[in-house]
């Protein structure tokens, strides 16, 4: 017995699978910004600790927010940033309860050297579309992300991120 393909409901759609796209661009952008983070012994994590702390008095969980990670990863990060003299946790003056993230001088410095990075490695990837799509390109992936696709929905079955193959 021979099975055949499904074919697309929207003409056009043919050829096009949108999730495949952009799940495999955000990874491949992942691992060449860890890469290139890594080259100064930043993590992504730490680097987004470091940069959003820098505008001054957020909380650890205010951080875990805005850098997408559970309690228990900033946790852990939060943990390597004060190991390596980059922030420290200092009592919040409004809320005994909650933990203000810091950053030292050292820490200042890597966020910088950090966004030099992270730019750089942005900036490669947009030159790798024609001059005349790139603003095009980022406007719309940005209006995708804060319209249409600003949410995840809620689900019986959770989607898990793809499985980083070791080489």
């Amino acid at each position: 017995m021979s099975t055949t393909t499904p074919r697309r409901t929207a003409p056009q759609q043919a050829t096009l699978d949108l999730t495949g796209l952009l799940v495999h661009a955000s990874h491949v952008l992942a691992t060449q910004l860890a890469a290139a983070l890594g080259e100064i012994g930043m993590t992504q994590r730490g680097h987004c600790v470091l940069f959003h702390a820098m505008r001054g008095e957020l909380t650890q969980i205010q951080l875990a927010e805005i850098g997408q990670m559970d309690k228990t990863t900033m946790v852990v990060t939060m943990d390597e940033l004060e190991r390596a003299g980059y922030a420290e946790r200092r009592p919040s003056p409004t809320d005994r309860r909650a933990r203000i993230v810091a950053v030292t001088p050292a820490g200042a410095e890597m966020a910088l050297r950090g966004q030099e990075i992270v730019d750089r490695v942005h900036a490669a990837a947009l030159d790798a579309l024609p001059e005349d799509v790139r603003e095009v390109f980022v406007t719309a992936l940005q209006g995708l992300v804060e319209g249409h696709l600003s949410t995840p929905v809620e689900s019986d079955r959770p989607v898990r991120r793809a499985r980083q193959i070791k080489k």
